[in-house]
């Protein structure tokens, strides 16, 4: 019965974090072109150039709770509503819950919420949500019974059952979390646009056809992510095109962990012009093969910014009836405007 119980918890609490990610939309701060890109299975694993894991100054466990990505709680009506009837105790008893970062480390005063339910699905086969809280420790007041609690910390948590008896008493969670920090660099410590730059991170282990299950999409450098102790699966991305960077990232309870890592690409624009140095032509569509010749890049325009991983590629241009084309180098931390002639030599095809 436990087992069962423990099992439409779990159920009950990832429907909680699905729910709150589909309604408020805390980590999309990209365009639906950058907000969950794909993991090309050519994209390099990175080294991670800086990784340093540091405790809490001053026994603060929140990790910088102003920049956390936000927490988006469901609404009650999420869960199996309570049985009014089971509330009605002659005398409640008080019970007291607290939580920590890890085993004999400080009370989490802060960002911490509650969550309690009964221990008896109903006939839906959910767990009735009897109370919640926000903040550090919360005191609750309920009919003597088992109970089970979840408390969660960002995107760390853990679950426990408990006994309320008509005597005060307090419980404890241990959470066994952590906190991790990431950011990226071109080649020569040069900083990447944060506007440019998003994160998203993994579970390490792949599943039956190599996925990785997505925990938290899109998230933004330098932000501060809690989340349970472990090793973690890493994608950074710079830019919309194939400047992607994998590397695997160990958390420490009760500590942040700040990783870098470092990629090797470089901001280009696009132009087609009569002569070097020349004004852009308008109406112009763009081609971008690689070396082996995939298309990596189309787009319409006289200028054509984008971010490639470094490497040999292909721009071909079209200009009404003419086809134009040249090859060029990126080279990690090099910016440049890749100009291509619009003349005879340049010159693919004529469509006239």
């Amino acid at each position: 019965m436990f087992a069962r119980a423990i099992s439409i918890l779990r159920q009950a609490v990832f429907a909680a974090a699905m729910i709150g990610m589909a309604a408020g939309g805390a980590y999309a701060q990209q365009t639906a072109s950058e907000a969950n890109p794909p993991i090309p299975q050519s994209a390099p694993r990175g080294d991670v150039v800086a990784q340093e894991s540091t405790g809490a100054a001053g026994g603060d466990t929140t990790f910088g709770t102003q920049s956390d990505v936000p927490l988006n709680l469901p609404p009650i009506s999420g869960y199996a509503p309570a049985n009014p009837q089971s509330q009605l105790a002659i005398q409640p008893g008080s019970i007291r819950l607290s939580a920590q970062m890890f085993a004999d480390g400080p009370e989490i005063t802060r960002g911490v919420t509650w969550r309690i339910f009964g221990p008896q699905a109903d006939e839906d086969g959910k767990l009735p949500l009897i109370a919640t809280a926000q903040g550090g420790s919360s005191v609750f007041e309920l009919a003597p019974g088992s109970y089970f609690v979840h408390a969660a910390f960002g995107r760390a948590g853990a679950t426990k059952r408990i006994s309320v008896s008509r005597d005060p008493h307090a419980e404890n969670l241990v959470l066994d979390a952590g906190g991790v920090k990431l950011d990226a660099i071109l080649s020569g410590g040069v900083r990447i646009p944060s506007s440019k730059l998003r994160f998203s991170i993994y579970e390490t282990d792949a599943g039956t056809h190599g996925d990785r299950a997505l925990i938290i999409p899109n998230v933004a450098p330098n932000t501060v992510v809690r989340l349970n102790a472990g090793t973690y699966h890493v994608v950074s991305t710079y830019g919309s095109v194939n400047a992607v960077i994998r590397a695997d990232i160990r958390v420490e309870a009760g500590k942040l962990t700040e990783a870098t890592v470092e990629h090797r690409a470089a901001q280009i624009t696009l132009k087609l012009v009569r002569d070097e140095g020349g004004e852009a032509i308008a109406d112009t569509s763009w081609s971008v093969l690689t070396d082996t010749g995939d298309i990596v890049r189309e787009v319409v325009g006289a200028f054509a910014p984008m971010v490639l991983a470094e490497g040999t590629y292909t721009a071909i241009a079209k200009n009404r009836d003419r086809i134009y084309q040249k090859d060029f180098t990126i080279v990690p931390g090099r910016n440049q405007d890749v100009e291509v002639l619009a003349n005879a030599t340049s010159l693919v095809e004529a469509l006239d």
